[in-house]
């Protein structure tokens, strides 16, 4: 007689709502092995220690779990990336801004990795309700350094067409950013925080010249 595999341990009966959490901690590292189409709910369940019907009970299906995933993540971000762009801008050493702010960007990047691997698996076609949301909190993070620039470029005597160039450079500036942090975390070669970010600055610092010459 073949012998019996060990019954799965049942979880302690916490509840959805208090479930919740320990299945998207479960669920998220599966979603950054294997990606969103790799995983199912019957994975979740197992990493989490569970049966599928109590991941149903949390989430109605995959989809809306991995929603409530990013929105939790999303969320983390956005505060890091709010707190990466300074209040009171140096008008006096835009290099020494730009590195600043980079270097911050990237060091809460490092600080919370899964979050950032995250949001670039979402940005590879899930559902469009999530793409809008986080496409909201870049918005957000952009105009404030829009008005960043606004007064770096204003304090160094631009005067004509100021709002529009400033958009342009908080556009520039975010896509930089993301870019670098995806470097960081998933490109061939090892960077730290503060090297890579004073790099960026002392390349884009030029740009406030090229854009006060007109």
């Amino acid at each position: 007689m073949a012998p019996r595999s060990p019954a799965r341990r049942r979880a302690a009966h916490l509840g959805p709502q208090r479930r919740r959490p320990l299945v998207l901690d479960a669920a998220a590292r599966l979603f950054i092995a294997r990606g969103f189409a790799g995983t199912s709910m019957e994975m979740i369940a197992e990493a989490a220690g569970v049966t599928r019907p109590v991941i149903y009970d949390c989430y109605p299906s995959k989809a809306a779990l991995f929603e409530a995933l990013l929105k939790r993540e999303e969320q983390r971000l956005l505060e890091e990336l709010v707190r990466s762009v300074p209040a009171e801008p140096n008008l006096v050493d835009t290099q020494a801004l730009l590195a600043q702010g980079f270097t911050a960007l990237l060091q809460a990047a490092a600080a919370a990795p899964d979050s950032w691997r995250l949001l670039f698996l979402s940005q590879h076609g899930s559902d469009p309700a999530v793409a809008g949301r986080i496409a909201e909190g870049r918005e957000l993070v952009t105009e404030r350094i829009g008005r960043l620039a606004e007064m770096v470029l204003s304090g160094h005597g631009l005067s004509q067409d100021v709002e529009r160039l400033s958009r342009l450079v908080a556009y520039v500036l975010v896509g930089q950013g993301e870019a670098a942090v995806r470097l960081m975390l998933t490109g061939p070669d090892r960077w730290e925080p503060r090297e890579l970010g004073e790099l960026l600055g002392r390349m884009t610092a030029p740009a406030e010249r090229v854009l006060s010459e007109g």
